[in-house]
């Protein structure tokens, strides 16, 4: 049996999907009674004093920073490392590849990102994160056969483990007066909400016609650069189009009971994303956990999980195609409840406690195999 997980990557009270799911998978892989611990990322903005569960903070610009926070790892008997371009320190975060080689302990590392059209550099540092882990996961079968088929990488390390989500269904979902439709999650540039309102604004003859709640603090690193400047532009366009009393912006960052009403709230969960590259979807998972239908762009995630899934697929920047999928949700006898249904098949694979049970298996498999692998080492 495992005793002890140590996990590297951003973590709470950072607000980013990493660190959320971070704090989830390590919750529930405690849960068997094993203990662990956090070596925790940060950046210069981030609130780095020390929170509960943290054993080690690593800091950009810290001297001697990588070393330590390896060796906080190797008290543990697995470490499980979070992986995405840009949050270790070092171009593309790569001076979290000399911290792998530096282990002596079993690393499974979770890619949350897998690029298709990566830089050469980004495409040679994945390889050797690769090359130096224990096992990879990926979060979608999406994202295996695309780590397959464009990078040198051993299939033999890749499991593929999804994305997990609490239990939502035993939530009492409230109903509002008028069609709910709901996006949320961290707001900025490329989330797609402009073209949400479009199709918002196409939907004003059904009778009650929807409200549309976005909930979501601005990403930090959008609020940095940028300012308020995506939801400022998003204001004027409701207002432009005549909808802007029927859209709610709630610039709340929620905890896990105020989300899961909000959520259960809603007639539609609305994911109008830009990005053609997004192979894992945290807002996607807790969706279809919740039951709730669901209307996406085709990004690889969606493709992969709605199709003849929970909801309807429509293509990127379309806001006719959004509006017509709305309105079948909304209006087509039997739609919404064949859509609900669909996620009460499928939620039981996605909630926590079963998608830690996969880690902890493979977190075994990876300790079984350390006493075979140092008897070829002898000579």
């Amino acid at each position: 049996m495992v005793r002890t997980y140590g996990f590297l990557s951003t973590h709470p009270p950072t607000q980013c999907g990493l660190a959320t799911f971070n704090s989830a998978l390590a919750a529930h892989l405690g849960g068997n009674g094993s203990r662990g611990g956090i070596v925790r990322v940060v950046t210069d903005s981030d609130d780095a004093r020390p929170a509960p569960g943290v054993v080690h903070t690593w800091r950009p610009g810290d001297d001697g920073g990588r070393r330590m926070a390896t060796s906080a790892l190797e008290r543990f008997d697995v470490a499980v490392v979070q992986h995405e371009y840009g949050i270790y320190p070092g171009p593309d975060g790569q001076d979290v590849l000399p911290l792998l080689r530096a282990l002596s302990v079993p690393s499974i590392v979770v890619l949350h990102t897998v690029l298709t059209r990566p830089t050469p550099r980004q495409r040679i540092l994945l390889e050797e994160i690769v090359d130096a882990a224990g096992a990879v996961v990926t979060m979608t079968g999406t994202a295996r056969d695309r780590l397959l088929a464009g990078y040198h990488v051993d299939a033999r390390k890749v499991s593929v483990i999804p994305h997990g989500a609490a239990e939502h269904m035993h939530v009492l979902a409230v109903r509002q007066p008028r069609p709910h439709l709901l996006t949320w999650g961290l707001i900025g540039p490329g989330k797609g909400i402009e073209w949400a309102l479009q199709a918002l604004s196409l939907l004003g003859d059904l009778s009650p016609s929807p409200t549309y709640t976005v909930a979501g603090r601005t990403h930090p690193k959008v609020l940095e650069q940028h300012g308020e400047a995506y939801r400022d532009g998003l204001e004027r366009l409701g207002e432009r189009l005549g909808v802007s009393e029927a859209v709610r912006y709630d610039p709340v960052y929620r905890d896990q009971t105020t989300l899961i009403r909000l959520i259960r709230s809603a007639d539609v969960i609305v994911l109008p994303y830009d990005s053609q590259e997004q192979v894992t979807s945290g807002v996607l998972i807790e969706a279809v956990a919740a039951g709730v239908p669901i209307v996406a762009t085709s990004f690889p995630h969606a493709v992969e999980l709605l199709t003849d899934g929970p909801g309807l697929l429509v293509p990127h920047e379309d806001p006719v195609a959004l509006a017509a999928a709305v309105r079948r949700i909304l209006t087509e006898p039997g739609l919404a409840d064949e859509l609900r249904n669909r996620a009460r098949v499928l939620a039981p694979t996605l909630l926590w406690p079963a998608v830690a049970a996969r880690y902890e298996n493979l977190a075994r498999s990876l300790l079984a195999e350390r006493p075979a692998a140092a008897a070829v080492a002898l000579p």
